[in-house]
């Protein structure tokens, strides 16, 4: 387009000097020439323009002129400012984020099967099926409970709690745990909001209800319990998140070496196992143990994962029809998506405006030239044509006064 426009100007000077030599012959060449020569100084006039946005044209330092590469790290600042006066205040995240329905995306994005497994033979499925289905399920089941409670019991529980908590610690695994109750806090909270509410202003004084002060308190404790409990889920190094990470590892320690906290463990773990509700669970667990298997053999596994892409597609089609469902992890992503902007949004502002600034002039220069150079070139072949044709309407408005 450059190449085109400079063209375009060169040829408005060819007609410019062809139509000065034939205008001799006949005055109606003076209207060619007015527009070849109005054309020249519209298009001059466009180039210096355009140029002076990304340099000094013709290499003269021309007051004015290099716009951008002299005023890099001013449009620096004024990007970051723009970008966090539209786009990362918490009025604007909020608003933005009351019209998007994230729970029913994450659910489409759970719900819908990708990719798929290879299948079983039809005749080794079926053969599979048949000799589970031939077995004596009460003699079968009971060999299969009767060894699993055996396990169990001889099973050193408290060590391998202490072990297995320690070695998620170590590795980061335990992260989502404590995501994971911090969250439950939060819709505990969210589901009980009114009770709280309630308490507090029942326990407040006679002059605070008549005052109005029972329900700016009631409104700073939520509004700071669910800031803590959005900043614990967003900050790595909460304290807060910090002190759970203690306490877990406490009891970690306490697991593997505490022999007070074994004996506590196994008295839990006889308790349970003498339960009649221990020996029902038994029951169901080999029922769907069992139903689940025939499913898997006589189907060939099923889509998305097997069982964990099953949990996930029905996650995923409860985020998207349980409207309760929806209207919490919602308004807990609103407000964790609010809290993520009000204390990280001047850090996000401030890596674009250094980012910029550390950029040369001319990588500034080209990368704005190259997005918007071609719209910049037809100002300059705008400039030549609509130049020329304002050039022949003052030389007829000559002709004519």
């Amino acid at each position: 387009m450059r190449l085109f426009a400079a063209i375009l100007l060169l040829l408005m000077a060819a007609l410019f000097l062809a139509a000065r030599q034939l205008e001799t012959r006949n005055p109606a060449w003076g209207f060619l020439r007015a527009f070849a020569e109005a054309a020249m100084v519209g298009g001059l006039a466009d180039w210096f323009a355009v140029t002076a946005l990304f340099r000094h044209p013709l290499g003269l330092p021309i007051p004015h002129t290099a716009i951008i590469p002299e005023n890099k790290d001013r449009i620096a600042d004024t990007m970051a400012a723009f970008l966090k006066a539209n786009f990362l205040t918490p009025q604007v995240v909020a608003r933005r984020l009351q019209s998007l329905n994230v729970a029913s995306a994450a659910g489409q994005y759970l719900a819908n099967p990708r990719g798929g497994e290879s299948r079983l033979s039809g005749g080794a499925a079926s053969l599979i099926a048949d000799v589970l289905e031939s077995l004596d399920q009460e003699k079968l089941g009971g060999l299969a409970k009767a060894a699993l409670r055996t396990r169990i019991e001889r099973l050193a529980l408290a060590p391998l709690l202490g072990n297995l908590l320690a070695a998620m610690i170590a590795e980061g695994r335990h992260m989502p745990l404590i995501e994971s109750l911090i969250r439950r806090a939060a819709e505990a909270l969210e589901a009980n909001e009114a009770l709280v509410r309630s308490i507090i202003q029942d326990r407040a004084s006679t002059l605070m209800r008549w005052t109005g002060l029972d329900e700016r308190l009631a409104n700073g404790i939520l509004d700071g319990l669910y800031k803590l409990l959005a900043e614990t889920v967003v900050i790595e190094d909460h304290p807060l998140r910090r002190k759970i990470e203690e306490s877990l590892e406490a009891l970690a320690e306490a697991l593997v070496h505490d022999p007070d906290m074994h004996a506590r463990i196994e008295t839990m773990k006889r308790d349970v196992l003498a339960n009649p509700a221990f020996a029902a669970w038994l029951d169901g667990l080999w029922e769907r143990g069992r139903a689940q298997l025939l499913r898997a053999v006589r189907s060939g596994g099923s889509e998305g994962g097997g069982q964990i892409g099953a949990s996930l597609a029905e996650l995923g089609r409860a985020l998207q029809h349980d409207g309760r469902l929806q209207v919490l992890v919602n308004r807990f992503a609103r407000r964790t998506l609010v809290g993520v902007a009000t204390r990280y949004g001047g850090e996000i502002v401030r890596l674009v405006s250094e980012t910029v600034r550390r950029w040369d002039a001319r990588t500034v220069t080209d990368r704005i030239e190259g997005a918007v150079g071609r719209d910049l070139q037809f100002i300059r072949i705008n400039g030549t044509l609509v130049g020329g044709l304002v050039g022949v309407a003052i030389h007829a408005l000559d002709i004519l006064l």
